[in-house]
């Protein structure tokens, strides 16, 4: 047989048991007016209401004037007595002492004119050579060639930032061979190219003769 069953029904019993009665006496209160009976025991609520009690103002403060000045007044202007001013005496004159030596002779040598600013250098007439605004030049080369004679060239350079930057090459009195002459000319616009120095920008002319002996 298992007891824990048996007690919980029995305990279900029980608890059925006591909401049926509970139920029961509800239904006899009603029935037999008690709970009009409960209503008329209990006393009526009543409510005031209290009025806050307002604190009288205060009296206002007495003015009491200030008290009267009890100094005494100032003393009466007593002007001074006048002083008599005595104008000083003027001094007597002097009498300066005159010199019989007669005031030495000065020299006065009008100022020295100004110096003249020597008037600027003219500007050379005609085409520029390379020797006045250069201050490097060098000396081409003779390069190898089978050539015999006298061959003479003007070089027209143009300079930037003081390096030549081109050259025009005129020929004067060239070489019998063509293959020479070019070979001339290629080593003078080498040397303008790399030896010459000419601050500024400028034109200038070189020229350049060539002597090739048998």
């Amino acid at each position: 047989m298992n007891f824990a069953q048996e007690n919980n029904r029995s305990s279900h019993v029980t608890g059925f048991g006591i909401v049926i009665l509970i139920h029961v006496l509800i239904i006899w209160a009603l029935a037999s007016g008690l709970a009009k009976k409960v209503v008329q025991a209990i006393a009526p609520i009543e409510t005031k209401v209290i009025e806050e009690v307002k604190k009288p103002p205060p009296p206002p403060e007495k003015v009491v004037p200030p008290p009267p000045d009890l100094k005494a007044p100032p003393p009466p202007f007593i002007p001074p007595p006048e002083v008599q001013v005595t104008a000083p005496t003027p001094p007597a004159p002097t009498i300066a002492a005159q010199s019989s030596t007669p005031p030495v002779n000065r020299d006065v040598r009008p100022a020295p004119a100004p110096a003249v600013a020597a008037p600027p250098a003219p500007k050379p007439t005609g085409p520029i050579k390379a020797s006045m605004v250069c201050t490097k030049m060098g000396k081409p080369e003779m390069p190898a060639v089978n050539w015999a004679g006298t061959a003479e060239f003007k070089a027209i350079a143009t300079v930037k930032a003081g390096r030549v930057v081109s050259a025009e090459i005129q020929v004067i009195h060239g070489a019998s061979d063509r293959k020479a002459q070019r070979a001339l000319i290629n080593t003078i616009q080498a040397t303008l190219a790399d030896t010459y120095e000419c601050p500024g920008d400028h034109v200038f002319e070189q020229d350049f003769v060539f002597n090739m002996n048998e």
